[in-house]
C-alpha cells in the first residue's frame, strides 16, 4: 500500500480520537449555530463550499514564500516575509470554515479531519514563529521554521484531499439523482392527507411528498448536504429541516433557507391525476 495511504488507514482506525473529536465538534456546533454564521462558513450564500476556496490563499502564499526562501536572493526577502504574513492572516478564516464543515462529520472522516486540522494548526504555529524570527532579524531560523511549516502543511493538505476525493465529504449527495422524465404515479391521492408527508420512490429515486390542500410538493428525500433522510425531518412554515445537521429547504422549490447545505434540494413537479399522485422531473417535455 502507498505509505501515505497506510498512514491514513491508521488514522481512520484511531477510535481513541473519538472522545476529543466529539467534544470539540460540540463546541464548534454551538459556535456556528446562528443562521448567518452557519450560512457564511458553509458557503450557502455562494452555492459552493467556502473552505476549499479559502485554502488556496494560505497554501499559495506560503508556497511562494517557500519558493523565494529557497531560490530567491536578498532582493526577494521582503516579498517572502509579506507572503508569510498573508498566509497567517488568511489561515484564520480558512480554519473557521474548515471547522464548520468538520463538525458535521462522523467516524473515520471525523478522525481524519481532526488530524488534518491539527496538522494545519501546527503549520500556522510554525509560520507565526517564522514571522517573529524574521521580524527579529533571525532569517535563518525564519526560513527553517517556514520550511518545516510547509512540509506539515502539505501533509495536512493530503488529508484534506483524501476527505474530499476518497471519502466524498461535503460533496452534493444528490448529484446524478434524476427522477422520471414523464408523469409517474407513486401512490393514491387518498393515501396522502392534507398536511401529511410521505416518502415514495419513482424511477429508482426516493422523494419526499408533502400535501397542502390540493397542492403536492415533491423533493428528493436525500439531503444534498450529507445524505440525511428528509422524510424524518420536521416540516414547518413551508420548509423541511434535515434531522442530521439542520439544513432547511423550502418545500415549494428546494431553495435553501439555512445551511450547512450549499446545493438546492432537487424538486419535482407533482400533481393529482386520475386519483393518483404523479411526479416527474421538472422542466420535462
Amino acid at each position: 500500500m502507498n505509505p501515505l495511504l497506510s498512514i491514513v488507514d491508521v488514522i481512520e482506525r484511531l477510535d481513541q480520537l473519538d472522545g476529543l473529536a466529539s467534544s470539540l465538534a460540540k463546541l464548534v456546533g454551538r459556535a456556528v449555530q446562528p443562521r448567518p454564521v452557519r450560512n457564511l462558513l458553509s458557503g450557502t450564500v455562494i452555492g459552493h463550499p467556502l473552505h476549499p476556496i479559502l485554502t488556496d490563499l494560505p497554501i499559495g502564499a506560503w508556497g511562494m514564500a517557500t519558493f523565494l526562501d529557497t531560490l530567491g536572493g536578498k532582493a526577494s526577502e521582503p516579498a517572502a516575509d509579506m507572503l508569510v504574513s498573508v498566509g497567517i492572516a488568511t489561515a484564520v478564516p480558512t480554519a473557521a470554515a474548515g471547522l464548520n464543515d468538520w463538525s458535521d462529520t462522523q467516524g473515520k472522516e471525523r478522525r481524519t479531519g481532526l488530524i488534518h486540522a491539527a496538522a494545519n494548526s501546527a503549520a500556522l504555529c510554525l509560520y507565526t514563529s517564522s514571522a517573529v524570527a524574521r521580524a527579529a532579524g533571525n532569517r535563518g531560523a525564519g526560513k527553517a521554521l517556514g520550511l518545516a511549516g510547509f512540509g506539515i502543511l502539505m501533509f495536512g493538505g493530503y488529508l484534506g484531499g483524501h476527505l474530499s476525493y476518497a471519502n466524498a465529504v461535503n460533496v452534493n449527495k444528490t448529484a446524478g439523482r434524476e427522477g422520471p422524465s414523464e408523469w409517474t404515479p407513486v401512490l393514491g391521492h387518498t393515501e396522502l392527507s392534507d398536511g401529511e408527508h410521505r416518502k415514495v420512490e419513482a424511477d429508482g429515486i426516493t422523494m419526499l411528498l408533502y400535501r397542502s390542500g390540493m397542492s403536492i410538493h415533491a423533493l428528493d428525500s436525500v439531503c444534498s448536504h450529507m445524505g440525511g433522510p428528509l422524510e424524518e425531518g420536521t416540516i414547518a412554515d413551508g420548509c423541511v429541516t434535515c434531522p442530521l445537521h439542520g439544513s432547511t429547504f423550502r418545500l415549494a422549490d428546494g431553495s435553501i433557507v439555512r445551511g450547512p447545505a450549499r446545493d438546492r434540494q432537487p424538486s419535482y413537479d407533482a400533481r393529482i391525476h386520475n386519483g393518483q399522485v404523479e411526479v416527474r422531473r421538472q422542466h420535462a417535455g
